[in-house]
């Protein structure tokens, strides 16, 4: 009953903790980039805009936006590579 009981947290757990990762990326996305990208190219949403971006693959992606491009400060203003890299995986995934 106890191996259970603990199976079950565990799977538990990994389940919550995959959805914390993701709402992690939209958090990310929401508060360094979406004003930005509302405006400016590429726009959130314009999923042909963003295609030859997510060709490049996440680690080319995310070392564009720590490095910055005109208008884009470094890090797209967000503080951590940390959550440059959550915010990449949230717009790959929203735009593929």
């Amino acid at each position: 009953m106890n191996r259970v009981v603990v199976i079950v947290l565990g799977a538990l757990t990994l389940s919550l903790a995959g959805t914390a990762a993701a709402a992690d990326g939209k958090a990310s996305w929401d508060k360094y980039c979406a004003g930005c990208h509302a405006a400016l190219a590429p726009k959130t949403g314009d999923k042909a805009a963003w295609a030859p971006l997510i060709k490049r693959g996440a680690a080319d992606l995310t070392a564009s936006v720590m490095k910055g491009k005109a208008p884009m400060p470094p890090k797209g203003g967000a503080a951590t590579e940390a959550e440059v890299k959550a915010a990449v995986e949230y717009i790959i995934g929203q735009m593929k």
